[in-house]
């Protein structure tokens, strides 16, 4: 789970491979924003439910971020990559936060020293450029292609005007 949260914001461009996928990664849904684990609280990325001390080999893990949309062999490429980073460098395992973290101001949030999923697949990809276990994870060729063609499509779509910047700002 270590390496799972530590590597969360570098694998998002992996897991959350749309324009469109940040639009459910906001602070109120079901889908997770912030950086935590937790046993029940639905609002963490990583959630470990019902733990059972006499069958510790039936206990999972849900990382709740990865969309629909993402590649099944690449995204548990990198999932598996974060989670064997975090136990060969036996990474520290934050405390879980079982409140709900969308009731946190940001001055909690800092307190507590909690980070935050990448808000546009832009920020996903800086994120990705910059984290060597994802990179080598998908191996230097299928790496630098994802790349290529993720940040042409953030392009792509910095350059559209939608629908709804025409209807509120085209009468101002």
């Amino acid at each position: 789970m270590a390496g799972l949260l530590h590597h969360a914001r570098g694998t998002s461009a992996i897991l959350n491979p749309l324009v469109n996928s940040y639009k459910r990664l906001v602070g109120g849904f079901e889908a997770p924003l912030y950086i935590t684990w937790a046993r029940v609280n639905r609002s963490a990325l990583i959630r470990v439910p019902r733990v059972n001390p006499l069958k510790l080999e039936t206990t999972r893990l849900e990382l709740r971020n990865p969309d629909p949309a993402c590649n099944p062999y690449l995204a548990f490429a990198v999932m598996l990559r974060a989670g064997r980073h975090g136990m060969t460098e036996e990474l520290p395992l934050p405390p879980p936060v079982e409140e709900n973290l969308f009731a946190f101001d940001p001055v909690e949030l800092r307190r507590r020293q909690i980070s935050s999923l990448p808000e546009t697949l832009g920020e996903a990809l800086d994120e990705l450029r910059g984290d060597g276990e994802v990179r080598e994870a998908l191996g230097e060729p299928l790496f630098g292609k994802f790349l290529d063609a993720k940040s042409r499509e953030w392009q792509d779509f910095r350059r559209h005007v939608t629908l709804w910047e025409q209807e509120h700002y085209l009468g101002v």
